[in-house]
């Protein structure tokens, strides 16, 4: 038995393992001049997993997507885009993009890390979007529409003057059509890069909205994570439904600067969506798998 078990480690070793060398590795390539073509490696490709960042439970995106991005284990809710809301919520996913030809200009020559125009001509290289936002009209379950959604991926969904032109243009189609208007916002505030330009949109935005109030017309704000800065300081919180997506964080500045400013601790949950309910900030909170049956509910309720 004993000769059987030295004879398996010799052949693990290879060569016998009667050298030092051998005796000491626990693995050695026994055929030498294995070699494989480039051509023949076959690699795995990226973004086939993802991992939840709330309880580390890893899941494929095909399975992640069938769940709506939504955590199958703990329900979190991973940020996605325009595109993934519009086949949540439009019915077969069918919707027609407006004013989709409009770019942000660099007005003011503005550099940072690296200049405003180089910033916008790297992300239109790199991805679809023309701005940080996309205004679309579909039907949902069969009611009329017009949804007008932030992509975080575009400069962390900021507000420009593009989104402000946008917003104000979807206003109007609102009223020349008689539909409602929802507005779904992932933004990490208003767009240092354009300065003034930028925050002139705050009052734009504002004003657009009074003349939806005026022509009967409902505003439906969808609060998703993370809103923040000029939003939640404008029309992020003027809806005539002001809602959110299940731990979505609110408000104007973040944790930690309020934590630095005020130099004292802050409650459990602060500025997360359930926290706003709570408070009264919010009129309810949605998951997103409901969201679809939700506002379609809450537009027949608005249409009587």
């Amino acid at each position: 038995m004993s000769q059987k078990i030295e004879d398996f480690d010799a052949n693990l070793a290879g060569e016998e393992g009667k050298t030092e060398e051998t005796k000491s590795s626990w693995f050695k390539r026994i055929k030498k001049g294995i070699n494989t073509k480039t051509s023949e490696k076959k690699e795995t490709p990226e973004g086939l997993w993802t991992k939840c960042p709330q309880c580390n439970y890893i899941c494929t995106m095909t399975e992640l997507r069938e769940h709506l991005f939504v955590c199958p284990k703990d329900g979190y809710h991973h940020r996605i885009g325009s595109e993934e809301y519009y086949d949540i919520i439009f019915d077969e996913g069918q919707y027609t993009e407006l004013f989709g030809d409009i770019r942000s200009k660099d007005f003011l020559g503005f550099t940072d890390l690296k200049p405003y125009h180089k910033r916008l001509e790297d992300i239109w290289s790199k991805t679809d979007l023309k701005d940080s936002m996309r205004v679309a009209v579909g039907k949902v379950n069969g009611q009329d529409l017009v949804i007008a959604c932030m992509d975080f991926e575009f400069i962390g969904g900021s507000l420009g003057s593009v989104m402000g032109e946008k917003f104000a243009r979807a206003v109007t189609y609102c009223i020349e059509h008689r539909f409602p208007y929802m507005v779904i916002s992932k933004s990490g505030g208003a767009r240092m890069m354009e300065s003034a330009f930028s925050l002139m949109q705050l009052a734009k935005t504002s004003g657009s909205l009074s003349l939806l109030s005026d022509a009967k017309l409902p505003y439906i704000s969808l609060l998703t994570d993370p809103t923040f800065g000029g939003i939640s300081a404008s029309f992020g919180m003027l809806g005539d439904l002001n809602i959110a997506e299940p731990g979505a964080l609110i408000g104007f500045a973040g944790p930690r600067v309020i934590k630095e400013t005020i130099k004292k601790d802050l409650p459990a949950g602060f500025q997360r969506s359930e926290f706003l309910l709570e408070h009264g900030f919010l009129d309810f909170i949605v998951p997103r798998p409901e969201l679809k049956e939700k506002l379609s509910t809450v537009l027949s309720l608005f249409k009587n």
